[in-house]
């Protein structure tokens, strides 16, 4: 297959590269490099031994688009282009929700003008909201989602759903991921956050580093069994296979289909810290705080829609994901600006 990957010099987009490259596919990757850095190319050329081709265009510029989608033939788009970070959302409403649906609605634009019948989506476990039952199934309503970053990716996902139900040649999976973490185990691709992490992991590894004096833990008194939050953290490389997985299921597949990508284990924050620590042989200093308004207790997935459908299932442990993340922190200690 030819793919698509929009987004795909980000961090889930890059390893989801190399994966579909070791799958035998052919990608070719669409961003304006907003929030990433040109320079993962010469290392996605390292790992997979291919050139990468890259087309340097906004996804939700239409004109720009078609020019790509004119060039090459597509089987099938992944889209992970869109802005991300939660805590920016709320600061930045009105950019969130025209960038995140404009980039979904161009390019479903372009999908039809041009043929391309299948589309994975990056959703996100943010889109049921504040529901308290464990483990998360795809059949539940949302309870709301708490942030304009969550809503975006509801309605991305409302719009998915109407248009496979307005053209059922379509074939749509969308995928909602639960906490990525880790990154590619030769340590020369991972996640590259500008300025404070607004994610757990990189800001433990930027503590490790000592490039941040601390980090902050929001609460010690929940419901759990050390009292801290508890997340289904998954790691990017299985991630990524899940995006091959979900490819390759939509050749065969009319229709769309809601599916996690998680463990379907939970660890809580200090879990995580304990393991990092343990396996890295690293001291991390640590504070707790006050808890986060809008964070529940536990959060994970029953992933057994994604083994069920996909053939696919989480690989690599916890210990994995703390080994890898700090392979590339301390490999990069400035992420692609080295």
């Amino acid at each position: 297959m030819r793919i698509l990957l929009s987004g795909g010099a980000g961090f889930i987009g890059s390893h989801t590269y190399v994966e579909l490259i070791n799958a035998g596919h052919e990608a070719v990757i669409v961003d304006n490099l907003y929030n990433a850095s040109d320079r993962v190319f010469q290392r996605l050329e390292a790992i997979t031994g291919k050139p990468v081709v890259f087309c340097n265009a906004d996804v939700a510029d239409k004109a720009a688009l078609s020019e790509v989608f004119q060039k090459y033939s597509f089987d099938a788009v992944i889209h992970f282009a869109g802005y991300k970070a939660v805590g920016e959302s709320v600061v930045k409403p009105l950019e969130y929700y025209r960038n995140n649906l404009d980039t979904t609605l161009t390019l479903c634009e372009c999908m039809r003008e041009y043929g391309v019948k299948r589309i994975v989506f990056s959703s996100s476990a943010t889109v049921y909201g504040m529901i308290e039952t464990m483990p998360l199934v795809e059949t539940m309503t949302s309870a709301g989602c708490t942030n304009p970053y969550g809503w975006t990716k509801y309605m991305n996902e409302r719009i998915l759903l109407d248009a496979a139900q307005a053209m059922p040649d379509w074939s749509i999976a969308l995928l909602r991921y639960f906490n990525p973490i880790g990154a590619h185990e030769s340590g020369t691709i991972g996640e590259d956050p500008v300025g404070i992490p607004n994610n757990l992991m990189p800001y433990i590894t930027q503590v490790a580093s000592g490039k941040l004096d601390h980090l902050s833990v929001f609460g010690d008194d929940y419901n759990t069994h050390d009292g801290t939050g508890v997340r289904d953290y998954i790691h990017v490389v299985d991630l990524a296979k899940g995006h091959v997985a979900a490819c390759e299921y939509l050749m065969e597949h009319q229709g769309a289909e809601i599916i996690n990508l998680g463990t379907g284990v939970g660890y809580s924050v200090l879990d995580l810290v304990n393991a990092f620590q343990r396996v890295n042989n690293i001291e991390l200093p640590y504070v707790i705080v006050d808890r986060r308004p809008g964070d529940i207790a536990t959060c994970y997935a029953d992933p057994a829609k994604a083994k069920e459908l996909l053939g696919w299932q989480a690989e690599k442990t916890l210990d994995d994901m703390c080994r890898d993340a700090w392979r590339w922190q301390s490999q990069n200690p400035n992420g692609y600006r080295d």
